[in-house]
């Protein structure tokens, strides 16, 4: 059961990624051929690079980074010395908890990841926008309303995993 899970959330992660790719190369084709690509507060563009530049950049960012941070959530729990520090841990990595145990941490991470990749996907997006307009602008409100989005959205996965594990189990 936990294996077909497994297999399941790999092809959904592989899903996601190729969306996000397919998404930052077909937004690319928007983009000029040099690209406002940093900005300041006020959302004015003061640092650029090439049209391909970026891309790859943005594919790394976008792919690299998720896959990276994946492939060491997998290897981070993989042995069973791994250290895995939680409230209350003896009792919940005990032998007869430890698999489900694992799974629920694997699971919510993975979720972060997927947030991260939407995220960053959206602020592509933005990034696209504002090199629609002269002077490139970026809009430091929508920014600022992904990135808060992002954090609580991140501060409830938190919450979620301190919730899971910070409960007293009952003496057995």
């Amino acid at each position: 059961m936990a294996l077909q899970q497994s297999g399941q959330a790999s092809i959904r992660f592989a899903l996601l990624l190729a969306g996000a790719a397919a998404f930052i190369w077909l937004t690319a084709l928007y983009l000029p051929p040099v690209v406002a690509s940093h900005f300041e507060k006020d959302g004015y563009a003061n640092g650029f690079m090439s049209r391909g530049t970026y891309v790859r950049f943005m594919l790394a960012l976008v792919i690299g980074f998720p896959l990276l941070l994946r492939v060491m959530i997998g290897f981070a729990f993989r042995s069973p010395d791994a250290r895995i520090h939680l409230p209350n841990r003896e009792y919940w990595l005990a032998p007869e908890r430890r698999e489900q145990t694992v799974a629920f941490l694997q699971s919510t991470l993975q979720q972060f990841v997927a947030l991260l990749i939407v995220f960053l996907c959206y602020t592509h997006w933005l990034v696209v926008r504002a090199n629609g307009s002269n002077p490139a602008r970026l809009s430091t409100p929508w920014m600022v309303g992904g990135l808060l989005a992002f954090v609580a959205l991140s501060l409830v996965g938190t919450r979620r995993l301190l919730r899971r594990f910070s409960v007293r189990p009952s003496k057995e």
